[in-house]
């Protein structure tokens, strides 16, 4: 199923505010924290062994991988459960086809793995749920603070049962901006350091914490005015850029055009500061002038 594109329309700024009680979750969305919820279970326990294999070079990152994998089983083992026949996009195993062409989970079992294979806790799981290629619920769970992030279109984002708003910040010089930086072996090295020259030079400073899913949802909550970030995959963002969108901001690409989980390339911000954004990364001019003859 082809992946729909966000149009990058703000949401409505008349948004009620955060002191508003959040409503009861949709039958698909109580599905989707409990899924999270079960497999967060797991990665703590896991997390918690983590340290006692720092001292081996090969055990951490093995260690790690089986932990991925088990959470993503989880996580199939149960959304498969309470809804029979939907498909899957996961992070390890790839697209799985299901009976019902509408409905698509998109997952990430852990999000972050460089900050777990540390023993940094600072990571996420993120499940997306797509119908008719749509995202239309998003759940993005830290289990080591305890911090649910969840949204369904037109219902607003949430951070466990308060309602979420992006950040009213509207000038970049008092601005806090996320990114990613590409891992080694991955392209784009030279850009990112340009782009990331730019933004410290234009703003009040740039943070890197590793978890896509929880930068985009720190834009959500207003900890964030802004994050971009190149190379990223679908189970990455899909949920993320629904809490941003439902918190009230605004989710393209790094160079302003419409948003697609599959393009790679995300700038969220709150709205206020995305024209701003979307100049601070343009590339840089061939630096000819033009002459004209007397």
């Amino acid at each position: 199923m082809p992946f729909a594109a966000f149009d990058g329309i703000v949401a409505d700024p008349e948004t009620p505010s955060a002191c508003q009680p959040m409503p009861p979750l949709s039958p698909a969305l109580n599905v989707m924290v409990a899924a999270a919820r079960k497999a967060a279970r797991s990665l703590v326990r896991d997390f918690g062994e983590v340290e006692n294999l720092q001292v081996s070079v090969k055990g951490p990152a093995d260690f790690v991988s089986a932990a991925d994998l088990r959470s993503e089983d989880i996580l199939k083992t149960e959304l498969a459960r309470a809804r029979p026949g939907y498909g899957f996009l996961l992070e390890e195993r790839g697209a799985i086809e299901g009976t019902d062409p509408s409905h698509r989970f998109v997952i990430d079992p852990l999000d972050g793995t460089t900050n777990f294979l540390h023993g940094v806790p600072h990571f996420a799981i993120s499940i997306a749920l797509e119908r008719e290629g749509d995202v239309v619920a998003g759940v993005v769970y830290n289990p080591v603070r305890d911090e649910l992030f969840l949204a369904e279109r037109g219902r607003g984002a949430y951070l466990n049962d308060r309602r979420l708003r992006v950040s009213a910040r509207g000038d970049l010089e008092t601005a806090l901006l996320a990114t990613g930086i590409p891992a080694r072996g991955w392209p784009g090295h030279e850009r990112s350091l340009r782009e990331l020259a730019a933004a410290m030079a234009a703003t009040s400073g740039v943070r890197r914490y590793g978890t896509a899913s929880l930068d985009l949802a720190y834009i959500a909550s207003g900890r964030f005015d802004a994050y971009w970030e190149r190379n990223l995959k679908a189970w990455d963002v899909a949920a993320g850029a629904l809490l941003v969108r439902e918190a009230g901001g605004n989710v393209t690409a790094i160079e302003g055009t419409p948003f697609d989980i599959a393009g790679g390339s995300v700038l969220a911000t709150n709205g206020k500061l995305h024209k701003s954004a979307v100049a601070l990364f343009e590339p840089p001019t061939s630096g000819h002038t033009t002459t004209t003859a007397c």
